[in-house]
């Protein structure tokens, strides 16, 4: 009587394991896909700051080279 109750317990508690792990791996993975949506969109940003950096550098770069060219002419005409 003692062995009839076990199996049925254990069968039990081997679905339940087996569920409870499936569930948790499903919501492990959606919030995987949601940190690599994040990720790619920090990805974005990045470059976008990246791009506007050297976009930013080359104005100043020609700020720099203009600021040189009217030093040297008030320089020729004082």
């Amino acid at each position: 009587m003692n062995g009839s109750i076990i199996i049925p317990i254990a069968v039990l508690v081997i679905i339940f394991a087996s569920v409870t792990t499936i569930v948790a791996s499903y919501f492990k993975l959606q919030r995987h896909r949601a940190d690599a949506a994040a990720l790619a969109e920090y990805r974005g940003l990045a470059e976008r700051v990246t791009a506007q950096q050297e976009t930013m550098s080359a104005q100043l770069a020609e700020l720099g080279d203009r600021v040189k060219a009217v030093e040297k002419l008030l320089q020729s005409v004082g």
